[in-house]
């Protein structure tokens, strides 16, 4: 026999899971089963944490977001904020610890092996990845809005290259990541983008293109649907992402003081 498992959505955070049957077979105390129930639905269990009184909590992660978990006495699952009288987030810190912090240092990780074409010093001391598209207009005002940061020394963007915006942006792309000097090719492709950039190879070569189908998939892994989409390090370790131009006062918080 099976029974309907009772979940409650504190947040919209989740509002995409589908409510799905769970089990009646019973589960270990350690693992309750509605935690596999909703592991099916696509959320993604770190490991528990102490919580309030008869309530088991666990932290997650669901759409590269870090979510909460309680599981209550009668198996049913709650999956959201627990808030204090104060109204503010009571878990946020073991959230944090469990799901923010690992999660950010992956995506971080996998932007640094990704297939990206240095743009400013190697020694800057702030590092940017930028998902950006050959043909996109906003990757290149973020180009050109960042030039002071990066002609100083200050920032470091690293254009991990996509191809989304228009038929020819894959080949663009690799006309930029085979060519001789990639660095130099991206910049002429964005100093002549008003008259069309840098010309689009004939054949993409498979091991770009390869490479550029992985840049997108990382892409949408973080979240971004198009481009730019930018990803910084806050002093505290967690990431920072900005989808689209940043607006100017945005800008500054992004890529630090002139």
């Amino acid at each position: 026999m099976t029974r309907p498992v009772k979940l409650a959505l504190a947040t919209t955070l989740l509002a995409s899971l589908s409510f799905l049957p769970g089990c009646s077979e019973a589960a270990p105390p350690s693992r309750p089963g509605v935690l596999k129930t909703l592991e099916a639905q696509g959320l993604t269990i770190v490991g528990g944490f102490q919580s309030a009184p008869d309530v088991q909590a666990f932290a997650g992660a669901a759409g590269g977001r870090p979510v909460a978990v309680y599981v209550l006495k009668d198996g049913s699952a709650i999956v959201g904020t627990r808030v204090g009288a104060n109204g503010a987030a009571i878990d946020e810190a073991q959230l944090s610890k469990l799901v923010t912090g690992p999660m950010g240092a992956k995506a971080w990780s996998d932007l640094a092996q990704a297939a990206w074409i240095q743009d400013g010093k190697p020694d800057a001391p702030k590092i940017l990845y930028v998902f950006t598209d050959a043909n996109c207009p906003y990757c290149h005002q973020f180009w050109e809005a960042a030039r002071p940061w990066v002609n100083s020394g200050k920032v470091q963007l690293r254009h991990v290259m996509v191809g989304v915006i228009r038929a020819d942006s894959p080949a663009k792309a690799a006309a930029i990541m085979t060519a001789k000097d990639p660095s130099a090719a991206l910049l002429q492709n964005e100093l002549n983008q008003t008259r069309g950039g840098i010309p689009a190879l004939a054949s993409i070569p498979p091991g770009v293109a390869k490479k550029l189908q992985a840049n997108q998939a990382l892409m949408e892994s973080l979240g971004f649907s198009g481009t730019p989409g930018i990803v910084g390090k806050q002093p505290n370790g967690e990431l920072q992402k900005v989808n689209g131009m940043p607006s100017a006062g945005a800008l500054e918080a992004l890529l630090g003081p002139r």
